[in-house]
Protein backbone atom coordinates (compact mmCIF):
# COMPACT_ATOMS: atom_id res chain seq x y z
CA UNK A 1 0.00 0.00 0.00
CA UNK A 2 1.41 3.39 -0.94
CA UNK A 3 1.08 6.45 1.24
CA UNK A 4 -2.30 8.10 0.93
CA UNK A 5 -2.95 11.83 0.74
CA UNK A 6 -4.89 13.30 3.65
CA UNK A 7 -6.91 15.50 1.32
CA UNK A 8 -7.90 12.54 -0.81
CA UNK A 9 -8.99 10.55 2.26
CA UNK A 10 -11.09 13.44 3.55
CA UNK A 11 -12.68 14.08 0.14
CA UNK A 12 -13.52 10.40 -0.21
CA UNK A 13 -15.10 10.35 3.24
CA UNK A 14 -17.08 13.51 2.47
CA UNK A 15 -18.40 11.99 -0.76
CA UNK A 16 -20.01 9.19 1.23
CA UNK A 17 -21.15 11.47 4.06
CA UNK A 18 -18.53 10.18 6.49
CA UNK A 19 -15.32 11.26 8.16
CA UNK A 20 -11.70 10.19 8.63
CA UNK A 21 -10.16 9.67 12.05
CA UNK A 22 -6.85 11.49 12.54
CA UNK A 23 -4.76 10.37 15.52
CA UNK A 24 -2.01 12.45 17.11
CA UNK A 25 1.00 10.24 17.84
CA UNK A 26 4.11 10.86 19.93
CA UNK A 27 5.71 7.43 20.36
CA UNK A 28 6.46 4.57 17.99
CA UNK A 29 4.13 2.34 20.00
CA UNK A 30 1.25 4.73 19.34
CA UNK A 31 2.01 4.77 15.62
CA UNK A 32 2.10 0.97 15.51
CA UNK A 33 -1.14 0.76 17.48
CA UNK A 34 -3.02 3.14 15.20
CA UNK A 35 -1.82 1.49 11.98
CA UNK A 36 -2.70 -1.96 13.31
CA UNK A 37 -6.15 -0.70 14.34
CA UNK A 38 -6.69 0.74 10.86
CA UNK A 39 -5.75 -2.58 9.28
CA UNK A 40 -7.94 -4.54 11.69
CA UNK A 41 -10.99 -2.36 11.07
CA UNK A 42 -10.31 -1.82 7.37
CA UNK A 43 -10.58 1.95 7.84
CA UNK A 44 -8.26 4.56 6.35
CA UNK A 45 -6.51 6.76 8.91
CA UNK A 46 -4.42 9.90 9.24
CA UNK A 47 -1.34 9.90 11.47
CA UNK A 48 -0.71 13.35 12.94
CA UNK A 49 2.45 14.78 14.48
CA UNK A 50 1.92 18.03 16.35
CA UNK A 51 4.35 20.88 16.90
CA UNK A 52 4.42 19.95 20.59
CA UNK A 53 5.31 16.36 19.70
CA UNK A 54 8.07 17.57 17.39
CA UNK A 55 9.54 19.65 20.20
CA UNK A 56 9.39 16.68 22.54
CA UNK A 57 11.17 14.49 19.98
CA UNK A 58 13.55 17.41 19.20
CA UNK A 59 13.16 16.97 15.43
CA UNK A 60 10.30 16.26 13.05
CA UNK A 61 12.08 13.88 10.68
CA UNK A 62 12.59 10.73 12.87
CA UNK A 63 8.97 10.34 13.96
CA UNK A 64 7.60 11.24 10.52
CA UNK A 65 10.03 8.77 8.94
CA UNK A 66 8.72 6.03 11.24
CA UNK A 67 5.15 6.96 10.36
CA UNK A 68 6.02 6.88 6.66
CA UNK A 69 7.58 3.42 6.82
CA UNK A 70 4.65 1.94 8.73
CA UNK A 71 2.18 3.65 6.38
CA UNK A 72 3.91 2.24 3.31
CA UNK A 73 3.75 -1.26 4.78
CA UNK A 74 0.12 -0.93 5.94
CA UNK A 75 -2.70 -2.87 4.36
CA UNK A 76 -5.04 0.14 4.45
CA UNK A 77 -4.57 3.78 3.34
CA UNK A 78 -2.57 5.85 5.83
CA UNK A 79 -1.76 9.56 5.41
CA UNK A 80 0.72 11.77 7.29
CA UNK A 81 -0.20 15.21 8.63
CA UNK A 82 1.51 17.90 10.75
CA UNK A 83 -0.87 19.31 13.35
CA UNK A 84 -1.14 22.74 15.00
CA UNK A 85 2.01 24.24 13.51
CA UNK A 86 2.20 27.91 14.48
CA UNK A 87 5.93 28.27 13.89
CA UNK A 88 6.26 29.40 10.26
CA UNK A 89 9.96 28.49 10.19
CA UNK A 90 9.16 24.93 11.22
CA UNK A 91 6.38 24.76 8.63
CA UNK A 92 8.72 25.93 5.87
CA UNK A 93 11.35 23.37 6.89
CA UNK A 94 8.79 20.59 6.88
CA UNK A 95 7.47 21.60 3.46
CA UNK A 96 11.00 21.52 2.03
CA UNK A 97 11.27 17.86 3.08
CA UNK A 98 7.61 17.00 2.72
CA UNK A 99 7.89 14.75 -0.32
CA UNK A 100 10.84 12.86 1.18
CA UNK A 101 8.97 12.30 4.45
CA UNK A 102 5.63 11.42 2.90
CA UNK A 103 3.90 14.50 4.29
CA UNK A 104 0.66 15.26 2.46
CA UNK A 105 -0.95 17.89 4.68
CA UNK A 106 -0.42 20.28 7.56
CA UNK A 107 -2.51 22.38 9.88
CA UNK A 108 -1.12 25.91 10.06
CA UNK A 109 -2.45 27.56 13.19
CA UNK A 110 -2.32 31.35 13.20
CA UNK A 111 -5.52 31.56 15.24
CA UNK A 112 -3.95 33.37 18.21
CA UNK A 113 -3.49 36.41 15.96
CA UNK A 114 -6.18 38.92 15.11
CA UNK A 115 -8.39 38.03 12.14
CA UNK A 116 -6.52 40.05 9.50
CA UNK A 117 -3.12 38.73 10.58
CA UNK A 118 -4.47 35.18 10.67
CA UNK A 119 -5.75 35.61 7.11
CA UNK A 120 -2.48 37.05 5.83
CA UNK A 121 -0.23 34.44 7.47
CA UNK A 122 -2.49 31.56 6.50
CA UNK A 123 -2.81 32.71 2.89
CA UNK A 124 0.99 32.87 2.58
CA UNK A 125 1.35 29.36 3.97
CA UNK A 126 -1.37 28.03 1.68
CA UNK A 127 0.40 29.48 -1.33
CA UNK A 128 3.69 27.80 -0.43
CA UNK A 129 2.11 24.49 0.55
CA UNK A 130 -0.04 24.25 -2.57
CA UNK A 131 3.02 24.89 -4.71
CA UNK A 132 4.46 21.72 -3.15
CA UNK A 133 1.26 19.71 -3.43
CA UNK A 134 0.46 19.86 0.30
CA UNK A 135 -3.11 20.19 1.60
CA UNK A 136 -3.67 22.84 4.31
CA UNK A 137 -6.01 22.94 7.30
CA UNK A 138 -6.41 26.11 9.35
CA UNK A 139 -8.34 27.41 12.32
CA UNK A 140 -10.48 30.48 12.78
CA UNK A 141 -10.43 31.43 16.45
CA UNK A 142 -8.91 28.97 18.87
CA UNK A 143 -10.45 25.68 19.87
CA UNK A 144 -10.84 25.46 23.65
CA UNK A 145 -8.30 23.95 26.00
CA UNK A 146 -5.12 25.56 24.68
CA UNK A 147 -3.05 28.40 26.14
CA UNK A 148 -4.83 31.65 25.39
CA UNK A 149 -7.93 29.81 24.22
CA UNK A 150 -11.21 31.61 23.74
CA UNK A 151 -13.68 31.80 26.60
CA UNK A 152 -16.00 28.82 27.16
CA UNK A 153 -19.05 28.95 24.94
CA UNK A 154 -17.44 30.80 22.03
CA UNK A 155 -18.41 29.31 18.67
CA UNK A 156 -17.28 29.71 15.05
CA UNK A 157 -19.49 32.11 13.11
CA UNK A 158 -20.58 30.60 9.75
CA UNK A 159 -20.36 33.87 7.81
CA UNK A 160 -16.90 34.67 9.18
CA UNK A 161 -15.80 31.10 8.46
CA UNK A 162 -16.91 31.34 4.84
CA UNK A 163 -15.09 34.66 4.41
CA UNK A 164 -11.93 33.23 5.99
CA UNK A 165 -11.88 30.24 3.65
CA UNK A 166 -12.42 32.46 0.62
CA UNK A 167 -9.66 34.84 1.70
CA UNK A 168 -7.05 32.18 2.49
CA UNK A 169 -7.74 29.33 0.08
CA UNK A 170 -7.43 26.70 2.82
CA UNK A 171 -8.50 23.13 2.08
CA UNK A 172 -10.15 22.39 5.44
CA UNK A 173 -11.26 24.36 8.47
CA UNK A 174 -11.09 23.46 12.18
CA UNK A 175 -14.16 24.89 13.90
CA UNK A 176 -15.16 25.63 17.50
CA UNK A 177 -18.43 23.82 18.16
CA UNK A 178 -18.17 22.77 21.81
CA UNK A 179 -15.12 20.52 22.13
CA UNK A 180 -11.88 21.28 23.98
CA UNK A 181 -8.35 19.97 23.69
CA UNK A 182 -6.79 17.66 26.30
CA UNK A 183 -10.04 16.56 27.99
CA UNK A 184 -9.60 13.35 29.98
CA UNK A 185 -13.32 12.86 30.59
CA UNK A 186 -15.91 12.55 27.85
CA UNK A 187 -18.43 15.18 28.85
CA UNK A 188 -18.28 17.67 25.97
CA UNK A 189 -21.57 18.46 24.26
CA UNK A 190 -21.36 19.58 20.66
CA UNK A 191 -23.53 22.18 18.96
CA UNK A 192 -24.82 19.90 16.22
CA UNK A 193 -27.06 22.57 14.71
CA UNK A 194 -24.06 24.87 14.34
CA UNK A 195 -22.07 22.10 12.64
CA UNK A 196 -24.86 21.75 10.08
CA UNK A 197 -24.92 25.51 9.51
CA UNK A 198 -21.15 25.58 9.07
CA UNK A 199 -21.36 22.64 6.65
CA UNK A 200 -23.80 24.59 4.51
CA UNK A 201 -21.85 27.86 4.71
CA UNK A 202 -18.27 26.67 4.26
CA UNK A 203 -17.12 25.17 0.93
CA UNK A 204 -14.35 23.00 2.45
CA UNK A 205 -14.41 20.03 4.86
CA UNK A 206 -14.92 20.76 8.56
CA UNK A 207 -12.50 19.42 11.18
CA UNK A 208 -13.33 18.62 14.81
CA UNK A 209 -10.47 19.13 17.28
CA UNK A 210 -10.59 18.06 20.92
CA UNK A 211 -12.56 14.94 20.03
CA UNK A 212 -11.21 12.86 22.92
CA UNK A 213 -13.62 14.64 25.26
CA UNK A 214 -16.67 13.89 23.11
CA UNK A 215 -18.83 10.80 23.80
CA UNK A 216 -19.15 8.22 21.01
CA UNK A 217 -22.77 9.07 20.23
CA UNK A 218 -21.91 12.76 19.89
CA UNK A 219 -18.99 11.97 17.58
CA UNK A 220 -21.25 9.90 15.35
CA UNK A 221 -23.85 12.68 15.32
CA UNK A 222 -21.15 15.25 14.50
CA UNK A 223 -20.13 13.24 11.45
CA UNK A 224 -23.74 12.99 10.34
CA UNK A 225 -24.06 16.75 10.78
CA UNK A 226 -21.05 17.49 8.57
CA UNK A 227 -17.69 16.94 10.31
CA UNK A 228 -15.29 15.28 7.85
CA UNK A 229 -12.04 14.92 9.85
CA UNK A 230 -11.98 13.99 13.54
CA UNK A 231 -8.78 14.71 15.49
CA UNK A 232 -8.01 12.42 18.43
CA UNK A 233 -4.98 12.50 20.71
CA UNK A 234 -5.66 12.50 24.45
CA UNK A 235 -7.82 9.36 24.24
CA UNK A 236 -4.78 7.37 23.10
CA UNK A 237 -2.69 8.79 25.94
CA UNK A 238 -5.38 7.99 28.52
CA UNK A 239 -5.66 4.38 27.34
CA UNK A 240 -1.92 3.83 27.08
CA UNK A 241 -1.02 5.46 30.37
CA UNK A 242 -3.73 3.60 32.23
CA UNK A 243 -2.44 0.29 30.89
CA UNK A 244 1.15 1.28 31.72
CA UNK A 245 0.22 1.82 35.36
CA UNK A 246 -1.39 -1.63 35.46
CA UNK A 247 1.59 -3.30 33.79
CA UNK A 248 4.15 -1.73 36.13
CA UNK A 249 2.05 -2.47 39.22
CA UNK A 250 1.91 -6.13 38.17
CA UNK A 251 5.64 -6.26 37.40
CA UNK A 252 7.45 -4.47 40.22
CA UNK A 253 10.74 -5.98 39.07
CA UNK A 254 10.27 -5.07 35.38
CA UNK A 255 13.36 -3.77 33.62
CA UNK A 256 12.92 -4.69 29.96
CA UNK A 257 10.50 -2.12 28.46
CA UNK A 258 9.11 -4.74 26.10
CA UNK A 259 7.46 -6.47 29.04
CA UNK A 260 5.15 -3.52 29.64
CA UNK A 261 5.10 -1.57 26.36
CA UNK A 262 3.42 -4.44 24.53
CA UNK A 263 0.39 -4.04 26.77
CA UNK A 264 0.45 -0.25 26.31
CA UNK A 265 0.46 -0.72 22.56
CA UNK A 266 -2.42 -3.19 22.78
CA UNK A 267 -4.60 -0.88 24.89
CA UNK A 268 -3.83 2.06 22.61
CA UNK A 269 -4.81 0.02 19.58
CA UNK A 270 -8.09 -1.08 21.15
CA UNK A 271 -9.04 2.55 21.76
CA UNK A 272 -8.03 3.54 18.23
CA UNK A 273 -10.07 0.67 16.74
CA UNK A 274 -13.17 1.65 18.69
CA UNK A 275 -12.92 5.25 17.56
CA UNK A 276 -12.28 4.24 13.96
CA UNK A 277 -15.58 2.36 14.05
CA UNK A 278 -17.38 5.34 15.62
CA UNK A 279 -16.01 7.87 13.14
CA UNK A 280 -16.27 5.56 10.15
Amino acid sequence: MTLAGAGALVRSAAARGGAVAAFNVITLEQVEAVVTAAETTGRPVILQVSQNAIRFRRAFAPLLAACRELAIAAGTPVALHLDHIDDATLAHAALLRGRELGLSSLMFDASRNDYDTNVALTADMVSEAHARGVWVEAELGEIGGKDGAHAPGVRTDPDEARAFVEATGVDALAVAVGSSHAMVDRTARLDLALIARLRDAVPVPLVLHGSSGVPDDQLAEAVRAGIRKVNIGTALAVAGTGRLRQELAARLDAVDPRTYLDGVRQATGETAARLLHVVG
